[in-house]
């Protein structure tokens, strides 16, 4: 199914991150994939999907086996380095949800 994260059956945790950025890419690019690259090698981790459109507007989703995963990974200092120049010098402001995937649906053609 394309770009849609392989998750396992539930229950396991979505981190829904949306934002809007600013002007210029000033390095935002590479970090973001990094932040997906060294993501995948973390424990716990079970996919992403991300989509930004043309005037800036993003949403990524993070798939976690556990809280204590999300943790971690908040907590990584490669991470903690991007989230500062997040603040700094990329987003004009965001939003991030912790959920609970209790249940899915899929459409497969």
């Amino acid at each position: 199914m394309g770009d849609f994260a392989r998750t396992p059956e539930p229950p396991y945790y979505a981190v829904v991150f949306t934002s809007m950025r600013t002007e210029g890419d000033r390095g935002y690019s590479v970090m973001a994939e990094e932040m997906v690259e060294l993501a995948r090698q973390q424990p716990g981790f079970l996919g992403v999907e991300s989509v930004r459109d043309e005037r800036g507007f993003g949403i990524t989703v993070s798939y976690w086996a556990s809280e204590e995963a999300i943790r971690l990974w908040k907590e990584h200092a490669r991470h903690q380095l991007a989230q500062r120049l997040g603040r700094e010098l990329w987003y004009e402001g965001f939003v991030t949800r912790v959920c609970k995937v209790e249940r899915t649906y899929a459409f497969e053609r």
